[in-house]
């Protein structure tokens, strides 16, 4: 349907500029592959996988007959002291592909979900620990942990935060974007020390107050920001010597976007809980996943209260909903048969190589990349970070691609099946805006 024959106005849109959208709209009618198509029939390459959601491709004809097949059969079942086989295959299936001691799987329906939901088990386990004054969180500077109070409250993104007031006591260690790294091809050399502000954290609240530190293994919505050689292991360090739980954000990295199954695998560094969302269903319906330690699940288990009572009282109407577990099992069906990991590890280098090619170009200050992931950093106007962006992000619509824009930079994600012709005409595309 052509958005000339809708009102537009009902609807309120999510991290969108209404005012501009609805006088300009951009509809996204179908989409197939790596590729959108809008209501002008327009063929749009989609350059961040819906929202690094849709790696293996849209329309994915496997997840689709795997959910039409489930609406037949359960289409909902309470996950309140009842329970379906296809949750339980699932997170043993997902169990399984987790860094060693990661195995209890806890179901959301998003990132944000699955922020909060991690950021609740770790302050509770510390009160089944006998702890209950460890309740503060850590985050970082241009973190992103979704929009519910705790997620926004340890994300360091200020334009999220600042219209909401106070979430719960937090603090932040600084981000490793540093301007002696621009250009880096992967992870910078120098940096690593920055994980040592955690230890200026500790000392001034002191580690018996603190719960748990809350990084993404890359910071995504900040601008693919890569950590620099042995940061994240320097962050682990001082997480096990004060005791405090580590918690990896791998809503963006999780599911092949590194080249690996995940950040911490990527990276060399394990966690205490690891948070999942968008690839584990591929897109194709809303489902999240918080991984925790096995001890921390058998702290909850311990606990003296009768056996028909509550151990951890969270949860949500739809988590392990029957239809996104069945997308998700078909979503790995998928990783696996067509070793779209592995191909993320192959195409990797090539995007790499022609995402560096844009230096040079006029406005361009900086080059980030990891994986299928890559971001450019853009000169801003005078007091306008966002405008140049957003302005960039507008003529390569017009021109056929889709890419993110948000704050001073590009984003992107590219889909997992990505063609080298594919990243050369986007490259390309860029390229011809920019300039």
């Amino acid at each position: 349907m052509k958005a000339t024959n809708t009102n537009l106005d009902a609807y309120w849109m999510p991290f969108t500029s209404n005012r501009e959208f609805k006088r300009n709209p951009r509809i996204i009618t179908r989409a197939q592959g790596a590729y959108f198509y809008d209501d002008r029939g327009r063929k749009i390459f989609d350059g961040l996988s819906g929202l690094w959601t849709c790696g293996a491709g849209h329309n994915r004809p496997e997840i689709a007959a795997a959910v039409h097949e489930q609406l037949q059969t359960l289409d909902y079942a309470p996950a309140f002291q009842f329970g379906h086989m296809g949750a339980f295959e699932l997170a043993q299936r997902i169990a399984e592909r987790m860094p060693d001691g990661l195995d209890r799987v806890f179901f959301t329906n998003s990132g944000s979900e699955s922020a909060d939901t991690s950021l609740k088990m770790a302050r509770a386990y510390w009160r089944l620990k006998g702890r209950a004054e460890k309740t503060r969180l850590i985050g970082r500077d241009k973190g992103y942990h979704g929009v519910n109070f705790g997620g926004f409250s340890v994300g360091g993104i200020a334009p999220n935060r600042m219209m909401f007031g106070d979430g719960p006591t937090t603090d932040h260690i600084t981000h490793t974007l540093l301007p002696e790294n621009a250009f880096t091809r992967g992870m910078p050399a120098t940096g690593a020390d920055l994980a040592n502000q955690l230890e200026a954290v500790v000392a001034r609240h002191d580690a018996s107050t603190i719960a748990a530190l809350i990084v993404e293994p890359f910071a995504g919505s900040a601008g693919v920001i890569v950590p620099p050689v042995g940061y994240l292991n320097r962050l682990r360090e001082i997480c096990t010597k004060h005791e405090i739980l580590l918690i990896f954000d791998e809503v963006i990295t999780g599911f092949g976007r590194c080249g690996a199954m995940t950040g911490a695998e990527a990276f060399g560094v394990v966690p205490d809980i690891i948070n999942l969302a968008k690839q584990l269903t591929n897109g194709a319906i809303p489902m999240g996943a918080v991984v925790a330690r096995r001890d921390i699940y058998e702290t909850f288990m311990a606990v003296s209260t009768p056996e028909y009572m509550l151990e951890f009282p969270h949860g949500y109407t739809y988590s392990g909903h029957p239809v996104a577990c069945a997308a998700a099992h078909a979503s790995l069906d998928i990783l696996d048969k067509d070793g779209l990991i592995d191909r993320v590890a192959e195409m990797a280098p090539v995007f790499e190589e022609r995402l560096h090619s844009l230096k040079g170009l006029p406005r361009i200050m900086d080059i980030r990349n990891f994986g299928l992931a890559g971001a450019l950093t853009i000169e801003p106007y005078p007091n306008e970070p966002a405008r140049r962006p957003y302005e960039i992000a507008m003529k390569c619509w017009e021109k056929g691609l889709y890419v993110r824009y948000g704050g001073d930079t590009i984003q992107l994600g590219l889909p997992f099946i990505v063609e080298v012709d594919e990243i050369d005409t986007l490259v390309e595309t860029l390229r011809q805006v920019i300039t």
